[in-house]
C-alpha cells in the first residue's frame, strides 16, 4: 500500500526506532506476530492495541488490555483519532505519533528541532522527566516540588524556569496538564533523550 505520510516513533530502553504507517492496521503487543514488538515490556497485554486508517488519518484502540492505552496521558475506552505529536502510551512504552503532510497534501511538515536551553532549564527538564523512565502505567512527570527536592532550589525558582521552558516549547499553562505536555514535548523532540534519564 502507499506510505501514507505517517508514521509512529517507538521509544524503548534500547533506543527509538522509526515505523512508517502504510494504510493498513498495526497490531502493537507482546506477541511476535505483531506488527510493533514490544516484548521487553512485561506491562503490554500480549495482543495490546490497534493504529488503524480511519478516513484520510488514523486512530487508536485498546484491545481490551490488562493495562489499558493512554493517548497524552488520558486513557482510552473507544476508538481515538490521532493528530501529530500525539504521544500513546501502551504499558511502559511510549510511541509517537507524526504525520508529515497535512490532509490537503500541502507542504511537508518538519518535526521541530528542540530549543536553545541554558544548562538549569536542561537540569529541570530533566528532573521533570526522570520518573516517566521506569514508572508503572499513568504516573505523572515529576512535581514542582519533586523537581525543587531533586534540584536543591526552591519551588519558586523551578516554577520560573518552567514558566520559560513552557514558552520554548509552545506549551500554554492555561490548557491543562502543563508540566504533562512540556514532558512530552522534551522527549519527542529529542531535548531528553533516555541516557539523560539514566544518569544519576
Amino acid at each position: 500500500m502507499p506510505d501514507t505520510g505517517a508514521f509512529v516513533e517507538v521509544h524503548r530502553r534500547a533506543g527509538r526506532d522509526i515505523l512508517v504507517l502504510t494504510g493498513r492496521r498495526i497490531v502493537l503487543g507482546r506477541d511476535p506476530d505483531s506488527d510493533v514488538v514490544l516484548t521487553d515490556d512485561h506491562a503490554v497485554s500480549r495482543v495490546h492495541a490497534v493504529l488503524e486508517p480511519i478516513g484520510s488519518g488514523w486512530c487508536v484502540r485498546d484491545l481490551g488490555s490488562a493495562n489499558g492505552t493512554t493517548v497524552n496521558g488520558e486513557r482510552i475506552w473507544a476508538e481515538r483519532r490521532l493528530a501529530t505529536g500525539d504521544e500513546i502510551r501502551v504499558g511502559r512504552s511510549l510511541l509517537v505519533f507524526r504525520e508529515e503532510a497535512s490532509v490537503s497534501g500541502s507542504a511537508t511538515e518538519r518535526i521541530m528541532p528542540p530549543p536553545s536551553l541554558t544548562a538549569r532549564e536542561r537540569d529541570v527538564l530533566i528532573a521533570l522527566c526522570r520518573p516517566l523512565l521506569a514508572a508503572d502505567m499513568f504516573t505523572a512527570p515529576a512535581s514542582t516540588r519533586q523537581i525543587a527536592d531533586a534540584l536543591l532550589v526552591s519551588e519558586a525558582a523551578v516554577r520560573q524556569h518552567l514558566a520559560r521552558l513552557y514558552d520554548k516549547f509552545g506549551v500554554y499553562e492555561g490548557e491543562g496538564h502543563p508540566q504533562m505536555r512540556l514532558a512530552n514535548q522534551a522527549i519527542s523532540r529529542g531535548a531528553v533523550r533516555l541516557a539523560d534519564l539514566r544518569a544519576t
